[in-house]
């Protein structure tokens, strides 16, 4: 028989119910013995009052209802002896799940069996287990949305103060003449400009999050996707005195993707390097195949980022320092929105810095393209 199956609480009570009653069996047939053996007797010593007691037992009552009575006694008896460390159990298991139901989730009970009963203890703890995460995963979406509420409200006020401001001195006529007029105009219509990103971003990234963005995917090769996404920032680079390179990308880099939508995570990392790589005058895009993953690298060079920081980098409205704030143009989400965007391609990014040099480092499963996008892609 299966070890399995006779190590069960439906075996335990039957071997308790046996045990009972051949253990009842044996005290019944001893105890008639001893009966009998009295009844037979001839004369009773005076100190013999229990066989006294015995016979006027039986004389009153009679051997067969006797034999009934401490039957039923000692098979009881004895069925809650070998039964209660199985009620013990079942008594554990009842106490854990009125301390669940009163909202203690962190308690555990003890498997002490590997029948149904411990099935059901391990089964409780996995389901508090869950109840427990899933209530701090609550508590840490309230917290994330009132972080963003207050993230949201303190950067679209900063902006939305100043062009109150200035379009108050404007209202007010507190300006000396039109030349000052319009330098009031255009900063108003500056900050205007930052709001509408920050909005424009906001959307994006609850878009992106949200999970609610459909992708349509398609065969996509990373190199001359990456390669014409840097011609179209050549006069931005220009412009920050700085110029790139691509490294690697000899083999095509084919990838399941969205065009459209992926474009919006790599606009973000150029522009982050742009940024705050300036100093260093050069971008780097270093593409390779490792194993059956697609690795993208941007890089900058300049102030490093420190380690401490590296790990939040893409949390919303994260900035590392004032070199890293809104006077250098950024809302705190680009980075944020590249992560949810590249993750919805299954893929992952991931951030180092040392020794000057900047990287963000992205990866997503190969895949084969046909022949015909591959010869496309040749042309």
């Amino acid at each position: 028989m299966n070890s399995k199956l006779i190590n069960t609480v439906r075996w335990k009570f039957i071997y308790a119910f046996l045990l009972s009653g051949i253990l009842t069996a044996v005290i019944l047939y001893g105890g008639s013995k001893v009966g009998q053996t009295i009844l037979e007797a001839q004369t009773y010593p005076d100190y013999s009052i229990p066989a006294q007691g015995i016979r006027w037992l039986v004389n009153n009552i009679g051997s067969v209802p006797l034999m009934i009575v401490v039957g039923v006694l000692g098979f009881v008896l004895f069925f809650f002896l070998f039964s209660r460390k199985v009620m013990r159990v079942l008594d554990e298991i009842t106490a854990g799940i009125q301390e669940v139901a009163k909202g203690e989730l962190s308690h555990r009970i003890e498997v002490k069996t590997s029948d149904e009963f411990g099935v059901v203890a391990a089964s409780i703890n996995q389901m508090a287990e869950q109840l427990q995460l899933s209530l701090q995963e609550e508590r840490n979406a309230v917290a994330a949305k009132n972080d963003l509420i207050t993230g949201i409200s303190h950067d679209l006020r900063t902006p939305l103060t100043s062009i109150l401001g200035f379009l108050e001195y404007i209202e007010k006529d507190r300006y000396q003449d039109e030349i000052e007029m319009r330098y009031y105009v255009s900063i108003a219509y500056e900050k205007s400009l930052t709001l509408r990103k920050l909005i424009d971003d906001l959307f994006e990234y609850t878009r992106v999050s949200g999970g609610s963005l459909p992708l349509s995917l398609q065969a996509l090769n990373l190199n001359s996707f990456l390669m014409q996404l840097a011609e179209e920032f050549a006069p931005m680079l220009e412009d920050a005195g700085m110029t790139y390179k691509i490294i690697g990308g000899q083999d095509p880099l084919w990838i399941q993707a969205a065009p459209g939508e992926l474009v919006r995570a790599y606009e973000n990392l150029f522009s982050n390097a742009i940024r705050y790589g300036s100093q260093g005058k050069r971008m780097e895009i270093g593409l390779a195949i490792e194993g059956k993953e697609a690795v993208v690298r941007i890089s900058n060079y300049g102030d490093p980022i420190p380690a401490q920081d590296l790990p939040h980098l893409f949390d919303r409205f994260y900035r590392v320092d004032k070199s890293r704030s809104r006077d250098t143009g950024g809302t705190g989400l680009g980075l944020a929105i590249a992560k949810s965007m590249i993750e919805l391609h299954r893929g992952s990014i991931v951030a180092y810095s040392e020794n000057g040099r900047t990287d963000f480092v992205t990866r997503f499963p190969v895949t084969a393209a046909s022949p015909s996008n591959y010869s496309e892609e040749k042309n």
